[in-house]
């Protein structure tokens, strides 16, 4: 047996390890995020709300856009003025791919998941949901997709002004709540942080949610959607009160299952590590052609994929069921000095010390 067909025959175990190692869960809290900031803590700001997942939500695992529904949810509860534009299909792994030619429809979606249609009923936009389809519209069920970063795009550079009247960038971009976590070497595969990215490099202030699956890794439940939305619309409150809502960096934050109903760990501050928790593996069906599924690391002593970083995400996530946060830049240059250490450090203190807890 190959090495790739022997990670591939363990790729169900692996995803088992994945929640026994530390992945632990969240009792759901009460659903007003505004809880220790007041009624409506984000009460007067506009946020653009995009993800890779799509804005479907049709599939029994919920791995097509459920979250994106939940953090809309928590953020108009708590005041905020959201529109939504994401990606017509799903584009998970679309990193900061973008489309270079040809025309794009961001549709209205008018009949929208069964229990979030008046979620932003109060709100000025109505948190109105458009999908971005490529192609002169209408977006139907078999229209190709928009990547992630094209919406964020879009809608940053004219989208909003003519779907929703808004003038001006918004407050904040949230990308997210993926279908599972954005850990180590993964992150650059990420469409969900790749479209944060796109925000920054805009200089509008983004952050990035991502929620863990159940422990058979398959399946993503509502609950952990609910907790991580909770949470999110606490922690935007707190980086808005302190003046701290940056465009120098996107945030990146990793949500553990808590579908078990075991509180999950306070935030941590985090480095993105450098393994590989999940990978992409090929193993050839044909003469030309390769069947591409995800393999798990198997954390041997070598193996490429063990994670080496002291403080990585992945470590704080999966070993220690704890939030993890993390500081992402467009800047790709090799050896830069850390950009903006006043704002990374001021930060980190309110992630490590005053971040909203369980």
């Amino acid at each position: 047996m190959t090495s790739t067909a022997r990670r591939l025959a363990c790729a169900a175990a692996g995803a088992v390890l994945l929640a026994a190692v530390g992945v632990t869960a969240y009792a759901v809290p009460d659903p007003t995020p505004a809880h220790g900031f007041g009624e409506r803590p984000l009460a007067g700001m506009r946020v653009l709300l995009s993800n890779d997942d799509s804005m479907q939500a049709a599939k029994r695992s919920n791995s097509d856009g459920l979250g994106l529904y939940e953090l809309r949810r928590a953020m108009c509860a708590a005041g905020a003025d959201v529109v939504v534009m994401a990606p017509w299909q799903v584009q998970s792994g679309k990193g900061t791919a973008v489309t270079n030619g040809g025309v794009v429809t961001a549709q209205r979606r008018t009949a929208l998941p069964a229990g979030y249609e008046d979620d932003c009923a109060g709100a000025a936009a109505r948190g109105a949901v458009f999908g971005v389809c490529l192609g002169e519209g209408p977006c139907g069920k078999d229209s190709p997709s928009a990547t992630p970063a094209d919406t964020v795009k879009l809608a940053l550079r004219g989208g909003l002004k003519a779907k929703a009247g808004w003038k001006g960038a918004p407050d904040l971009v949230l990308t997210g709540i993926n279908s599972g976590p954005n850990i180590s070497a993964g992150v650059n595969d990420s469409g969900t942080v790749g479209a944060a990215v796109a925000a920054i490099d805009q200089d509008v202030p983004a952050i990035a949610f991502s929620s863990s699956g159940d422990a058979s890794n398959t399946s993503f439940p509502r609950v952990n959607y609910r907790a991580n939305a909770a949470f999110g619309a606490r922690f935007v409150a707190g980086l808005k009160e302190r003046g701290l809502l940056t465009p120098q960096f996107a945030l990146k934050v990793d949500y553990p299952d808590v579908s078990a109903g075991t509180p999950a760990g306070p935030p941590r501050w985090t480095s993105i590590g450098h393994g590989r928790a999940v990978w992409h593996a090929y193993e050839p069906v044909g003469e030309d052609s390769f069947a591409i599924a995800l393999g798990f690391c198997e954390e041997l002593p070598g193996d490429p994929c063990t994670e080496t970083v002291k403080d990585a995400d992945a470590t704080a996530l999966l070993r220690d069921g704890r939030i993890a946060v993390a500081p992402v830049t467009a800047d790709r240059t090799y050896g830069v000095r850390k950009p903006h250490p006043e704002t990374l450090r001021k930060i980190r203190h309110y992630v490590e010390h005053d971040a909203p807890r369980n």
